[in-house]
């Protein structure tokens, strides 16, 4: 008789097998452009701190402030004795910031997804999911009991086809789509997506981690499509360009009061921190007084991306900070994050499951804390290791 444990060793040597050793780098310092990996220094392209605001003054003195006049946790679940005054007061700031009716402040963007899908669809009804969406929707679609169509990565011909076949035997349906897609970069046809939810009366559902403090200036990809009041649910992190923790559900009045009376992994879990709480209140402040870093951003994002076209790069569809480099193969992709490690610079490799077989990549995300300087060594060194592994030509051939 085999232990009972032995499949659990079968199933991470597999996972070993095909590139997912969970050899994890440690940090010894904050997720800025400089970052310190196990005692060296690197420039870092694989943090999601996009407007550089992680080790920001302003957000540090509202954490330690926060400290100081709320204590260090909320002490309860949010709808027994865990709501401070600071939680309506982001809930109120988001909810301006958005241009929606409410919000909800969540712990985490995983878990604004979990309460947003399992609190709104039952067994009873449909839910349209885009290929590419991330693992905390299709965890959440699972959750929630209803039926789950997958309809390929951002065609609508196929989401039309697919609604027509299946929504007639459910209550309800809903089609939910990331906004920003984390390891292309690419941004989903929102416009087009709200167009056939109001023909066949579905309610949608916007994934927006990538995109608030990216896209519309820095507003969001509802604000990027002008489409204030069509989205009925829209989700976000605060962990991302915010530079903190925690999620937020907004939309209208009645859709986030639904949620919030249904959506279990919110309401059973303690209310976030003051000091997060009031560090994301900073961020609020800085992104509504100017769109600064947000327009660096883009300016890194915009010279990054055409110099790594002009060097020969397979960059995808981006549209945004994220620039995946497409190699295809896993060996490959680990050889040269491998020399990228090398030369001073961070980023993973991507591989299966992440992302689909055949389609290994080096991710990199380009940050309003990146300096000119600091994108123009990347490019140095990308051109070394393009050239050296054969990943592109020399120009001069």
């Amino acid at each position: 008789m085999s232990n009972k444990l032995d499949f659990m060793k079968e199933s991470l040597e597999t996972l070993k097998d095909i590139g997912l050793d969970f050899d994890i780098p440690v940090m010894n310092s904050g997720a800025e452009a400089q970052i310190t990996v196990e005692g060296k220094s690197m420039l870092n392209f694989a943090s999601n701190n996009y407007l550089g605001l992680v080790n920001h003054p302003e957000l540090k003195t509202a954490a330690k402030e926060a400290v100081d006049q709320w204590g260090v946790g909320a002490g309860a679940v949010r709808y027994i004795a865990g709501t401070l005054d600071l939680h309506i007061e982001l809930e109120q700031r988001l909810a301006r910031f958005k241009e929606t009716e409410a919000a909800m402040y969540v712990q985490t963007g995983v878990v604004a997804n979990l309460t947003a899908i399992a609190g709104l669809m039952s067994d009873e009804d449909v839910i349209f999911s885009d290929r590419l969406n991330h693992a905390s929707i299709i965890d959440a679609a699972i959750l929630s009991k209803a039926k789950v169509v997958v309809y390929e990565h951002c065609d609508m011909d196929d989401l039309q086809a697919k609604i027509t076949d299946h929504l007639p035997h459910y209550q309800r349906g809903l089609i939910v789509t990331d906004g920003v897609f984390s390891m292309d970069g690419d941004i989903a046809p929102l416009d087009q997506i709200c167009e056939i939810a109001e023909q066949y009366n579905l309610l949608t559902m916007v994934d927006d981690s990538h995109g608030d403090g990216v896209l519309g200036q820095g507003r969001g990809i509802v604000h990027h499509f002008g489409l204030h009041g069509k989205i009925d649910i829209e989700v976000g992190t605060l962990s991302k360009a915010f530079g903190v923790i925690g999620g937020v559900i907004a939309g209208k009045r009645l859709v986030v009061d639904y949620i919030n009376a249904h959506g279990r992994a919110h309401s059973f879990s303690t209310g976030t921190t003051p000091a997060d709480t009031a560090a994301c209140l900073a961020a609020l402040d800085i992104l509504e007084r100017s769109t600064e870093l947000v327009d660096k951003l883009w300016a890194n994002t915009d010279y990054f991306r055409t110099g790594m076209q002009d060097l020969g790069f397979s960059l995808g569809n981006t549209q945004t900070p994220i620039t995946p480099i497409l190699l295809g193969e896993v060996d490959l992709a680990r050889q040269f994050a491998k020399r990228m490690l090398e030369e001073g610079i961070f980023a993973a490799a991507q591989t299966f499951p992440l992302v689909p077989k055949g389609k290994a990549r080096i991710r990199l995300i380009n940050t309003a804390a990146h300096s000119r300087e600091d994108l123009d060594f990347a490019l140095s060194v990308f051109e070394k290791i393009g050239l050296e592994l054969g990943v592109i030509r020399n120009r001069e051939q």
